[in-house]
């Protein structure tokens, strides 16, 4: 019998990276279906991380562990969360207005910022990328970056 071999640091650093688009994905799905945070997360970890999506193309395989932290401090500071938001948001444009993607994303990233030890602008960066995946014509990841980077002074004064 063999043992697994365990994932490379690149593998680890891509597990992570799905970790926080499925992150993303799952907290829009509970705004927009007002499912649990229990419910959506075991639907993910059952049917999304790892799955074939057509013949012969998989998901990426997530980090177990980094999404369901992001998901529940994401729920659970959810209101510290959008206030910081919406400190860096133009005042015409409260949190509730702005796309329902790119409030996932806020919160996500947020709750990394404000619950998890990772740094600022690891967070940044990697929202970016979350953002370029459902936005990659436009001015969104632009606007990504701004408020990210808005929240994460704001967060985590210290690390600038």
């Amino acid at each position: 019998m063999t043992t697994p071999v365990p994932p490379s640091g690149n593998q680890k650093r891509r597990m992570k990276s799905a970790s926080r688009l499925y992150a993303v994905q799952a907290l829009y799905q509970m705004e927009l279906s007002g499912t649990t945070a229990e419910k959506t997360m075991r639907e993910f970890l059952d049917f999304r991380f790892g799955a074939e999506v057509e013949e012969g193309v998989e998901l990426v395989d997530g980090d177990v562990d980094l999404f369901g932290k992001i998901v529940g401090e994401a729920v659970n500071w959810q209101a510290k969360i959008d206030q910081m938001t919406d400190r860096a948001l133009v005042a015409k444009w409260p949190i509730d207005r702005i796309d329902p993607i790119l409030r996932a994303l806020f919160r996500a990233a947020g709750a990394e910022l404000v619950a998890l030890d990772t740094p600022p602008k690891v967070v940044i960066t990697e929202f970016i990328d979350v953002a370029r995946a459902f936005f990659n014509e436009g001015r969104e990841v632009q606007f990504v970056n701004a408020i990210l980077d808005h929240m994460a002074r704001e967060a985590k004064p210290e690390s600038f």
